[in-house]
């Protein structure tokens, strides 16, 4: 066996040093059918429009983009929002591209309409990034280049010269790799022992789309050995079967199966179907017209099969300087989307718990967060006045407090949003008044694939004097508590055992660093609260009737103590080492809230871009609503004035 496989290793070797740059160019220019490429692009075009209205958030133009106040979290310092009117006019224009793109009009075009728009918009805020918008990103400046309108397209019914004209080989390389990629690095990423061991997802087995395997094994099983381990085997072999003959079939009825098990377990907008509709990338390139030659029948003698074989006579091309070139970007993008994913050595500032800004790495759902508290602190250091400030304020989502660099671009915005609001109101004995000289800290609990809810910034960093780069790491980042991960076994056996109380019975794990302390407030819609140590040693602290910090207790490990309700308590670490400690406790019915309707829909819907065809309907005739608004409001000047009760 190690003969063989020493043969096959020389082999390779050998041909691959006898492999001329030439070579490639060549074999990159072979020509091929174009009906596959035709059809793929057709997919895209329509799947595009949708997507338009979903994650690009057409509907939402004027809620994502609508306020000025609003703070955004731009890649780039010098990227700024544009403001509602032109990102409306901006939607206008890529709608038109994604449905140049479809119907194959003005195809090189239609690329640019569509894609420009889209970076420039992806760009503009990192708070929404995902990987799939990454994707089609790409997808489409791989397409600009491509010629892809030369079959199933109004270019090729209008210009004759270019219909059904063969296309090179790199048109159909270059996307085949794109999403060989996709799943190739995502089961890299899983290798990740996060992932391996269960922790990433959990609760997903009790999904309906498992409802059939729940009859032999118990959720549990099912989030370990169905969504963890089989999803990084098909995610690392997936890409192999695809490109094997023989394996193909039976890889494609899989990998349709799990993207489309993917659209009822996740909102992924349309990723899954882009996935589903370039899975026939890796089949040969003129499977349409085979499809077509059984499907329409002709009084015509039928065409000989080996019509629709595909022409792979090697042909020599005349080598100019623009195939050099072209195969030189193609394989540069090869290099760059292979190093990128692990370019989180040099973009150090960009990392956090986990590396890289999520969205573009391919680790797709390896990290799960359940944030508990962010608190959001603004001190005037003229006129010592403490503000506390909502952390949702001027942000449509949370994803920022996760990540160093968006703190820090939230912490300026709300700076200036703060001094500007203050300058613009009247003056009266509520309001307090700011000087220019103000800090913010920012003091985030979460929890990273259920372990300990702990703080992940330095409480005290004011982050407007922050001294952050994206070449170097964080210096106000507070670890990872790695060292309690064996308690996960421990927190899942504590919490069934809660559970199994009373249906209103909860609990919350934390830890905490020596020298800090938790603020807690309990309000009265929980009762029988009770604070167990597990780890270290803490002091407990409550508050008189007169606001002040009376003595606290001290408890050790498993020693316990019942939590006043109604009042703040604070809980300081005063061990050496980090402290874990839980709280136990019941939630009254009247503060219990469950939307039944929402919950059966979310369970029940299995038919894929149909259920909700309402809905779909309804945020496309608003998405035009908008842009219909954005484009009156700049005809007539009115742009930094816009009404939004008039939509």
């Amino acid at each position: 066996m190690s003969n063989l496989i020493d043969t096959f290793i020389g082999n390779f070797w050998k041909h691959l040093k006898g492999l001329r740059y030439n070579d490639v160019v060549n074999y990159m220019y072979q020509p091929r059918d174009p009906s596959s490429l035709g059809v793929i692009r057709f997919l895209f075009g329509l799947l595009m429009l949708f997507d338009l209205t979903e994650e690009r958030g057409g509907s939402d133009i004027d809620i994502r983009w609508g306020n000025p106040m609003d703070c955004h979290f731009p890649l780039f310092p010098m990227l700024k929002n544009p403001g509602f009117q032109f990102i409306g006019i901006l939607y206008f224009i890529m709608w038109l591209g994604a449905f140049g793109i479809m119907i194959g009009y003005k195809f090189r075009m239609s690329t640019f309409l569509y894609g420009i728009p889209y970076w420039y918009i992806f760009l503009l805020d990192k708070s929404y990034w995902n990987n799939h918008s990454y994707l089609f990103g790409i997808i489409v400046i791989l397409l600009m280049g491509s010629s892809a309108n030369v079959f199933f397209s109004l270019d090729s019914y209008l210009n004759k010269s270019v219909k059904n004209k063969q296309v090179p080989y790199w048109n159909y390389f270059i996307l085949k790799f794109q999403f060989f990629l996709l799943y190739f690095l995502a089961g890299l990423k899983k290798t990740d022992m996060e992932w391996l061991e269960g922790y990433s997802m959990g609760h997903i087995g009790e999904h309906w789309v498992f409802s059939p395997l729940r009859y032999f094994i118990d959720t549990e099983k099912i989030d370990y050995f169905i969504v963890h381990w089989c999803g990084f085997i098909l995610d690392i072999t997936i890409g192999f079967w695809l490109l094997i003959d023989l394996t193909r079939p039976i890889a494609m009825v899989f990998c349709a199966t799990f993207h489309l098990m993917n659209s009822r377990l996740f909102s992924i907008g349309m990723f899954p179907y882009v996935c589903i509709a370039t899975m026939p990338l890796f089949c040969e390139e003129n499977w349409p017209k085979k499809i077509l030659s059984l499907l329409i029948k002709t009084n015509k003698k039928p065409r000989n099969t080996n019509d629709f074989k595909e022409n792979k006579i090697k042909t020599e091309l005349h080598i100019k300087w623009r195939h050099k070139l072209v195969v030189g970007l193609l394989l540069t993008h090869c290099t760059l989307q292979v190093f990128l994913p692990y370019s989180h050595f040099i973009t150090k500032g960009y990392n956090n718990w986990t590396n890289g800004i999520y969205g573009y790495s391919w680790d797709m759902m390896i990290h799960s967060w359940n944030t508990v508290l962010v608190v959001v602190k603004v001190i005037d250091n003229e006129g010592g006045q403490e503000i506390f400030v909502k952390p949702n304020a001027f942000t449509k989502n949370d994803r920022w407090s996760k990540h160093a660099d968006m703190c820090v671009q939230y912490a300026h915005c709300l700076k200036n949003n703060l001094l500007s609001l203050q300058n613009n109101m009247p003056t009266n004995k509520s309001t307090p008044i700011l000087s220019s000289n103000i800090s913010i800290y920012i003091d985030v609990w979460c929890s990273l694939n259920n372990r300990f809810k702990q703080r992940m910034y330095h409480p005290t960093y004011d982050l407007l004097k922050s001294n952050w780069s994206p070449f170097q790491p964080v210096e106000w980042l507070l670890p990872l508590l790695t060292e309690y991960n064996n308690f996960r076994k421990q927190m899942n056996e504590i919490s069934k055992q809660v559970f199994s109380w009373s249906n209103n019975s909860d609990l919350l794990f934390i830890a905490d660093f020596p020298g800090f302390h938790l603020e807690n407030y309990i309000g009265d819609e929980l009762d029988n609260v009770t604070l167990t140590v597990l780890e270290g040693e803490v002091a407990y602290e409550i508050e008189d009737q007169n606001n002040e910090q009376s003595l606290g207790l001290t408890l050790k490990k498993n020693e316990s103590i019942i939590v006043e309700v109604e009042s703040f308590h604070r809980v300081h670490t005063i061990s050496n080492t980090p402290s874990c400690y839980m709280y136990t406790f019941q939630r009254k019915e009247n503060s219990l809230e469950y939307d039944d309707n929402r919950q059966q829909s979310f369970f029940y819907s299995p038919f894929p871009l149909i259920e909700d065809v309402p809905e779909r309907i309804s945020t496309f005739l608003r998405m035009w609503k908008l842009i219909g608004y954005s484009f009156r409001n700049v005809l007539i000047g009115k742009t930094n004035d816009f009404n939004f009760s008039e939509i």
